[in-house]
């Protein structure tokens, strides 16, 4: 805890447990400017941390102070913190969870980012025309993160939100993306995609759905990028199937991928290939809206 005794008197002593406190004496912060810095960038990170650990379905104290190596009484003081900042809620018998203050923060990074606004119009009149789910999706860390989503009209529900991750060999969306990357790296996102519990962190893998064997799955990439757009056969998720394609931007990069998924009875292999133009349109037609022009 901090307390101010004179706006020009303040030095910065830290504690055992990690935190700091002032007292008089305006030389101390002179001669230990680091370790003012260093406490409160230590603080910040370790309450950045705690929000993960929220986030990733940690939440009782014992749970949280094991992840993070601090003592529970800090553990429990953080959290109170963040709490009654509404960065975090408390429910009996349930534990933390993530506030609202958060989900305030989410919508608006989302809608500060240019690429989601100038998408959208074109995947809700995909969505209107299909009556399937569309997506919108970049590449983050390795992965394909859902940027966006606008429900279709059949009622159905799936596993995909915003802001998940999923890996890339297993989606339309991820496939799509690794239309613009060489095909020297397609090896290395497959065996990620096989070993990976992104997305499915609570499912057995003998319960995933399979990915083909790789030379299946290359020869599929290959007809992909002839073709402009990719599917997801239930690779992702059983039941369900995707038509993916590329966004690409003014350099001609692929930036971001869309596209359509449904149940499988909606999903014939005819539609698919029906489907394959018309999601393609609606890529190049947001590829063009950031800057690019067909060949």
């Amino acid at each position: 805890m901090t307390h101010h005794r004179s706006v020009h008197t303040i030095d910065i002593r830290e504690c055992g447990d990690g935190t700091a406190t002032m007292a008089g004496d305006q030389a101390g912060v002179l001669e230990r400017p680091e370790k003012q810095q260093g406490t409160g960038t230590q603080t910040l990170l370790r309450g950045l941390a705690l929000l993960e650990c929220v986030a990733d379905g940690i939440g009782d104290v014992k749970g949280i102070a094991s992840r993070l190596g601090t003592p529970r009484s800090t553990t429990h003081r953080m959290l109170n913190s963040l709490v009654a900042e509404r960065y975090l809620l408390h429910i009996p018998y349930k534990g933390y969870l993530l506030g609202p203050k958060l989900i305030q923060l989410g919508m608006k990074a989302l809608e500060q980012r240019p690429l989601i606004a100038l998408a959208r119009p074109h995947i809700e009149a995909l969505a209107m025309r299909t009556g399937d789910t569309v997506h919108l999706g970049v590449l983050e860390d390795g992965d394909v993160f859902y940027l966006d989503k606008i429900a279709g009209t059949r009622g159905l529900e799936m596993r995909s939100r915003v802001g998940r991750r999923m890996a890339l060999a297993s989606t339309s969306l991820g496939k799509g993306l690794l239309l613009g990357l060489p095909r020297d790296k397609w090896r290395q996102y497959y065996e990620r995609a096989v070993d990976s519990e992104v997305g499915m962190p609570d499912r057995p893998s003998q319960d995933r759905p399979p990915l083909a064997p790789w030379p299946e799955f290359e020869r599929r990439m290959a007809s992909y990028v002839d073709r402009g757009w990719s599917f997801d056969l239930e690779e992702n998720e059983i039941g369900i199937r995707c038509v993916g394609a590329p966004v690409r931007d003014v350099r001609d990069q692929v930036v971001a991928a869309v596209s359509v998924a449904s149940a499988v009875p909606y999903m014939p292999d005819d539609r698919m290939a029906e489907l394959g133009p018309v999601v393609r349109a609606t890529a190049e037609a947001i590829s063009k809206e950031l800057g690019w022009k067909p060949e």
